[in-house]
């Protein structure tokens, strides 16, 4: 095992340091380099740490980010994150810069759906914004990416997209997200990791299935933010993981808009995958796809959404059905178990997965 010098800074960050016993390559990152820092502290016991190295404004920026991020998740689920250790700046090297967190041995798989999804509802329902808004308190990054916790800008030209940002703007995302908040519906901050997807968990205990995450760039946003990671079909979280984690938290109100909702919240991760991966055009071919299915569906945008208009429709069919239900008593003597409630033959059938 080769062995590397370390930085004082990093020495200076970590407790009570008697030797650097080495120091070896762990894992790939297209953004940084990480390594396994293996020592052996004063008291004799012996403790590897993970160190992930950067340089440059945004290299500093991305790693305080992480750190920041992998603090607020430990702070409420401590068992489902790294122990963040620091973040700081080469002694020798003042352009270069790194995150240090306690390292952990990876075996192959995804971690089990129910207790994997326990922590993350946890995460996301047992805290609020020290706030009591939307946002983070420092930038963080998806990939390369800086992160500001608005739409993201485009990379590229796309004469089909920009048709389609206006009528989208306008009325697509309005109408899936002002119901959240409107008509007595109500949601809180939750802390989400950011960047959940499949290559950001993994398995720490093989014979309980229990798992980690890592490498977040949280913010305090809605919950199901989150599971629009876990819609491409690039991602494994299957409809398992999804099912897990509403047996802990519902799906929020209106529930008819969760699907529509989800795919929303995943073309934020399409458009952030077709901008670190400009060449694959299967990214940006599903956010346009998206779209347009979104832009078809919903025309009329929020004002085109009437939640009273519901109500009255969902009793005026309530009423029909009680009164079909007293004529068949009357003139059968009983009920058939043949619903009374209006057909819905000859309405459109839905496309859409729903989760």
């Amino acid at each position: 095992m080769a062995t590397l010098v370390v930085d004082e800074n990093v020495i200076k960050v970590l407790p009570s340091v008697k030797e650097i016993v080495s120091v070896s390559k762990s894992g790939e990152s297209a953004w940084a380099r990480a390594s396994r820092i293996d020592v052996l502290h004063e008291d004799n016991s012996k403790e590897s740490y993970f160190m992930k190295v950067s340089r440059g404004h945004h290299g500093l920026e991305a790693l305080k980010g992480e750190y920041e991020s992998t603090s607020e998740i430990y702070a409420i689920t401590p068992d489902f994150c790294p122990k963040p250790i620091a973040y700081g700046t080469f002694e020798t090297d003042k352009d270069s810069h790194f995150y240090i967190c306690k390292f952990y041995e990876f075996t192959d798989g995804l971690p089990n759906p129910k207790m994997f999804c326990a922590n993350l509802a946890k995460l996301h329902s047992s805290h609020t914004s020290p706030t009591g808004k939307f946002g983070f308190h420092v930038v963080t990054y998806n990939g390369d990416l800086p992160q500001d916790n608005t739409w993201e800008t485009r990379a590229g030209p796309s004469a089909e997209l920009d048709e389609l940002l206006q009528p989208f703007y306008d009325n697509v995302i309005p109408r899936l997200l002002r119901p959240l908040e409107t008509s007595g519906n109500t949601i809180q901050p939750s802390l989400v990791h950011g960047d959940l997807w499949c290559g950001n968990a993994a398995i720490t205990d093989e014979d309980t299935e229990e798992g980690i995450v890592f490498d977040p760039s949280s913010f305090w946003g809605h919950n199901e933010y989150e599971l629009g990671n876990w819609r491409p079909e690039r991602n494994k979280f299957t409809r398992k993981y999804f099912n897990a984690y509403h047996s802990h938290i519902p799906k929020s109100a209106p529930e008819d808009d969760y699907d529509d909702r989800n795919a929303l919240y995943a073309m934020r991760f399409n458009l952030n995958a077709a901008t670190l991966f400009p060449t694959q055009k299967v990214y940006l071919d599903m956010v346009i796809d998206e779209m347009r299915r979104l832009i078809q569906k919903f025309p009329d945008g929020y004002t085109g959404h009437s939640p009273r208009a519901d109500i009255l429709a969902h009793q005026r069919a309530n009423a029909m059905a009680v009164s079909q239900n007293a004529k068949v008593q009357q003139y059968a003597g009983d009920v058939d178990g043949t619903s009374a409630l209006p057909s819905r033959q000859g309405q459109p059938i839905s496309a859409e997965i729903n989760l």
